[in-house]
């Protein structure tokens, strides 16, 4: 329990860095849950994160996850509400902000200038949790070849991941 306020402060802040998705926090949420809060190992939030992506739903639910293994079900509850209701309550402010500056001249300057640094904050994400979860030659290989499967081919993710998955069993036990 005496985790909760740090937990509230740490999600609270990564919520603010999702522009982009998920992934585009993924950096700072290492750096915060592993290297200064030591909630979890690197290869612990590579399985959390990597358990969220296949999950149904908002793949970032995983923060949940995160909270309960370090608090119990009230830290899942902490991290939940405030991984999601800032950028909630931001998103639903800025909408009707920028519905009313639809004439305004800088507005599209501003998501051109905007969209840049989504891709670049996913992609550091991407780069970051690559280091931990790709760590030899197969790991390596299932993950070009999912990449090639997503962008060459209209293969369902679901037998990706079920590839990638008997894999796993058995090759990398």
């Amino acid at each position: 329990m005496d985790q909760i306020p740090a937990l509230t402060r740490v999600f609270a802040y990564l919520s603010l860095l999702t522009i982009g998705g998920g992934m585009a926090a993924y950096p700072e949420m290492r750096t915060l849950v592993v290297d200064v809060h030591h909630w979890l190992t690197e290869e612990q939030l590579v399985h959390v994160y990597g358990v969220g992506q296949m999950s149904p739903g908002p793949n970032m639910m995983m923060v949940a996850q995160i909270g309960e293994l370090v608090a119990g079900i009230a830290g899942a509850v902490v991290v939940a509400l405030a991984f999601f209701l800032p950028t909630g309550v931001l998103t639903f402010a800025v909408g009707r902000i920028w519905r009313r500056l639809a004439h305004w001249p800088w507005r599209d300057a501003i998501q051109k200038g905007l969209a840049p640094v989504a891709i670049g904050m996913a992609v550091a994400g991407l780069i970051a949790f690559g280091k931990t979860a790709v760590v030899n030659w197969i790991t390596f290989g299932v993950a070009l070849a999912t990449f090639y499967a997503v962008v060459r081919t209209k293969v369902n993710p679901a037998l990706l991941m079920l590839g990638g998955a008997v894999v796993g069993l058995i090759a990398l036990r």
